[in-house]
């Protein structure tokens, strides 16, 4: 009997898609980049494009712009997805399906982490250093570092979800069908909803900073943030 596929809402497939099309275009291009202008550990001689490096900013401005929005909805909306209070006790149940089950909250939420390293790293960057030869910035080694880790937390991330949920959960992410609930067209009433709810004074808070994934959360908005404003300050 062929597996069901799992329903996953549109909002969560296209922030989760648009998300990951820019990053895996932005870590494409930083390997060109670093193929380009760098090479020392190793080399793909890939064409030397001069441009690459403007290309690779862009998809990482790309990727910062959408990001926020994505991470709002993976600590509210999609919670359970991500590590839960009693996860670390529930990885010493090795094997288990619910090993697997807490294995995959795991490599969902160092993704987020790993991703909002590679966007504060990069951002920190000047993109004079690569074109002037400067290779030996300190900022420069950490986006390089977060592009490894970024690789790394791409590759377990696919690789558990699929031992989780197979090819039919993977699949799902690229369904193009939607729910009558989950339509566009209803998300301004939701939001409208939200806003009468909030003035009422009858709209739970959902950003519960006290709890570890809480806090997690304030770190990443923390660092995008200061990705934005740190840059505006050096510009003065």
């Amino acid at each position: 009997m062929k597996p069901s596929q799992p329903y996953q809402p549109l909002l969560l497939r296209l922030l989760h898609g648009f998300t990951g099309l820019f990053l895996l275009a932005a870590m494409v291009t930083a390997l060109w980049t670093y193929d380009t202008y760098d090479g020392r550990w190793g080399r793909l001689f890939l064409p030397v494009y001069r441009e690459i490096e403007g290309i690779h900013g862009t998809f990482g401005l790309w990727t910062l712009l959408i990001f926020p929005g994505f991470v709002l909805y993976a600590f509210h909306r999609g919670r359970r997805r991500l590590l839960q209070p009693d996860s670390l006790g529930k990885l010493t149940q090795v094997g288990r399906p619910i090993w697997w089950y807490t294995l995959n909250r795991l490599t969902n939420t160092s993704a987020l982490a790993a991703l909002t390293f590679a966007l504060f790293s990069g951002k920190m960057m000047d993109e004079d250093w690569l074109p002037d030869g400067n290779l030996t910035e300190g900022w420069y080694y950490a986006h390089l570092l977060s592009w490894a880790l970024m690789a790394a937390a791409l590759a377990l991330h696919l690789l558990i979800n699929a031992k989780v949920g197979g090819a039919p959960l993977l699949l799902s992410m690229l369904n193009f069908r939607f729910r009558a609930q989950d339509s566009p067209a209803l998300w301004l009433a939701h939001c409208s909803q939200l806003w009468s709810e909030r003035r009422r004074g009858t709209w739970k808070n959902p950003f519960q900073f006290s709890t570890a994934l809480g806090a997690l959360e304030l770190g990443i908005f923390i660092s995008l943030i200061l990705a934005w404003v740190i840059p505006l300050i050096k510009d003065f």
